[in-house]
């Protein structure tokens, strides 16, 4: 038996037409289900739900009355309906914001799609990039700050593998705004200068052979520095 993931079930409900409040006829918000749950314990059942935010719903106006004159509990009732099915129930509330921090805003969900679309690109071109041993284009993903930040940190690993010399000025130019990004970055160009013998001159900071004397381009003296 093939049982949904969370995520399967998400996509499923998000497809549905939204059903409208039997009590006051408009469309219901999607809601993800708290980790407790309520009335006899046995759990939600499902991972999402529709409820009834309507503050001018008859059965939450009417929820606050009944519920203080029959229980003396200052609470009220949200409409709430079962994806998929005919089947609405109540759901207590006690307060007016009271479960509304699990409504799904299903932009926010779109994005988190698409951010997981293009970290599964990126890691895709970076294992390209890495059997092709392109540098030029694993530095190109690193200093782009469109690129999700996944992709960046392990572009940075990468570049310590494959890059050339070229890379170290233009990595250690950069201002990443990120601090795991730029410990990798700075931690990758140690490991080109590494897989090159070479070093940054003391003075000028530009790229010396490790066994240098002498500068090649400022002339100072940098044998034992």
């Amino acid at each position: 038996m093939a049982f949904e993931t969370r995520e399967q079930v998400l996509e499923k409900v998000m497809s549905m037409e939204k059903p409208k409040c039997p009590h006051c006829n408009l469309e219901m918000n999607m809601w993800e289900v708290p980790p407790i749950t309520f009335s006899d314990g046995l759990g939600w059942g499902v991972p999402y739900l529709f409820l009834c935010f309507n503050d001018d719903c008859s059965m939450y106006v009417e929820g606050w009355k009944n519920l203080e004159e029959n229980f003396g509990q200052n609470a009220s009732y949200r409409c709430i309906n079962y994806p998929g099915t005919d089947q609405f129930e109540c759901m207590p509330v006690f307060s007016p914001v009271g479960a509304t921090g699990q409504v799904i805003d299903e932009q926010v969900v779109l994005e988190q799609e698409l951010l997981k679309e293009n970290i599964k690109k990126g890691f895709s071109v970076l294992a390209s990039c890495y059997v092709e041993k392109d540098g030029v284009a694993v530095l190109n993903l690193l200093l782009d700050p469109v690129q999700p930040s996944r992709v960046r940190l392990k572009a940075a690993e990468m570049i310590g593998d494959i890059g050339t010399l070229d890379a170290i000025d233009p990595i250690r130019n950069h201002k990443f705004g990120s601090e795991p990004i730029q410990e990798m970055a700075d931690k990758a160009v140690k490991k080109i200068h590494e897989r090159h013998f070479t070093r940054d001159c003391p003075f000028c900071a530009e790229i010396i052979k490790n066994q240098a004397k002498l500068c090649k381009h400022c002339g100072k003296e940098v044998a034992g520095k």
